[in-house]
């Protein structure tokens, strides 16, 4: 190597080792000072440097994190007018969200119109449906979905269901369910009231359907009648609970 290449050398070396003492002239105290052939070791100095500062970085992140529950580097919080308008959206849509989902799958609110179910139910009552995982029982009143045979959803009460015996004793005019007379202390008027129906009830109620009858037996059009017979359990929205308006009517059905 010529003189004039190893003096470039030289002066490249040392304007490295300038700009090390630039940015950590600690590293480079007078007792260290930087010797002619001694780079790699000011380089190896430099590389320990930078590892104690990450380890130090780490130990402030860990008791940050231990105070407040967050990394103390990299923890950061929106703030101004956009991030509250943005966190009233959230909570508007969650809400929203939790609506829905309650009335497809937990509750329904409906109408309730005509006079087949006085004095239990009256027009313009509104009656809060429950519909999970719901299968119909014996007297519940439950809401019926409209069909080929009537245009609107029907609101009656449950008499018997799939797999029992019933019998319309019209002569002494009470209903027979599984060989027990059943009280009916809900009714306006008397059981049958005169109107016995042109349907053919069968003696045991077939699977997947069920019986069911108006409380007010004088003017409820019900599974008496072909017109409407026995109620696919399929066709049964659920079962009505609770009368949530008006609030002179309000109240628990059973």
């Amino acid at each position: 190597m010529s003189d004039i290449s190893k003096k470039n050398n030289d002066s490249e070396k040392a304007s490295d080792i300038d700009l090390a003492m630039d940015i950590n002239p600690d590293l480079y105290s007078a007792e260290n000072a930087p010797q002619p052939g001694r780079e790699k070791f000011y380089v190896y100095r430099a590389a320990e440097e930078f590892k104690a500062a990450e380890e130090a970085t780490a130990i402030a992140d860990d008791r940050a994190s231990k105070q407040d529950g967050s990394k103390g580097f990299v923890t950061a919080k929106a703030d101004g007018a956009m991030a509250g308008i943005y966190d009233w959206v959230k909570c508007i849509v969650f809400a929203i969200s939790i609506v829905v989902v309650c009335l497809t799958f937990v509750f329904r609110l409906v109408d309730v119109e005509g006079t087949s179910m006085n004095d239990t139910l009256e027009t313009n009552d509104k009656v809060i449906v429950t519909n999970m995982m719901y299968t119909p029982r014996n007297n519940d009143i439950v809401v019926i979905s409209h069909g080929a045979e009537y245009e609107k959803p029907i609101i009656k009460r449950v008499i018997a269901t799939e797999g029992q015996t019933l019998q319309l004793d019209y002569e002494n005019d009470r209903i027979i369910v599984d060989g027990i007379v059943i009280e009916e202390n809900y009714i306006k008027g008397t059981t049958f009231s005169n109107r016995f129906g042109d349907y053919s009830v069968p003696e045991v109620i077939p699977e997947g359907k069920v019986f069911v009858l108006g409380d007010n037996r004088l003017v409820s059009l019900d599974s008496r009648y072909a017109q409407i017979g026995l109620i696919d359990v399929k066709n049964v929205i659920g079962k009505a609970q609770f009368v949530a308006f008006p609030f002179n009517h309000i109240g628990y059905l059973y």
